[in-house]
């Protein structure tokens, strides 16, 4: 908007929010503990905002996910522990350092190639440099089990192949859920998320 600098709004925000928690009772009772769930609410609302393509759906879920971001934040620098301005500074390091390809080609790793191969090879040295960085020492160390079962399992199958343990599945076993376990490997391996085929496959049978 012409008048506003660039940043104006974000700045507005920060703003509009620390007020909201000194004004409004409701918020100002709010700890992390109890927004927890209305992070992962607006988390799948914006996945089905993503889904549907629809651009002012999605606009407004970011916005509701960035308001959950922010809340924590001035949760947070309310305590004196970090602010929003800490977690931006945190998150450019980390995209800096895990980024190498980009922001320090020269000693990146990442061979010449294909645009898939390259992809693929970006991706490794990201997760390489992740495991690095929080030291794991067990395979699903960092996967949170409160995951959908679906999302668990692709995280454990891409974990096992990096290790060199990929397990051999029977799409015909008579256990149900090595079969579930199976079918999660045979999307992943087509370059498809088993969560989004089981949401779209339900909408079609069960249309809203």
């Amino acid at each position: 908007m012409p008048g506003h600098s660039a940043d104006r709004p974000l700045l507005e925000l920060v703003e509009v929010m620390a007020r909201l928690r000194r004004e409004c009772a409701w918020k100002a009772g709010q700890t992390h503990r109890s927004l927890a769930r209305y992070l992962l609410e607006e988390t799948y609302e914006t996945v089905e905002a993503i889904e549907t393509g629809d651009d002012a759906h999605l606009r407004e879920e970011l916005g509701d996910l960035l308001l959950q971001i922010l809340f924590h934040a001035v949760i947070a620098e309310e305590e004196g522990r970090f602010d929003i301005d800490d977690v931006a500074a945190d998150l450019v390091v980390k995209l800096r350092r895990r980024n190498p390809h980009v922001f320090d080609p020269e000693h990146a790793g990442v061979e010449a190639g294909s645009a898939a191969e390259a992809a693929e090879a970006i991706n490794e040295q990201w997760e390489r440099i992740k495991a690095e960085e929080k030291q794991r020492t067990g395979l699903m160390e960092g996967v949170p089990e409160e995951l959908p079962a679906l999302l668990r399992a692709v995280k454990a199958l891409d974990r096992l192949e990096r290790s060199g343990a990929a397990p051999a599945l029977d799409p015909q076993s008579t256990d149900l859920g090595d079969r579930l376990l199976a079918l999660a490997a045979e999307a992943r391996s087509a370059g498809l998320d088993p969560e989004q085929e089981l949401r779209a496959a339900v909408r079609r049978v069960a249309p809203e």
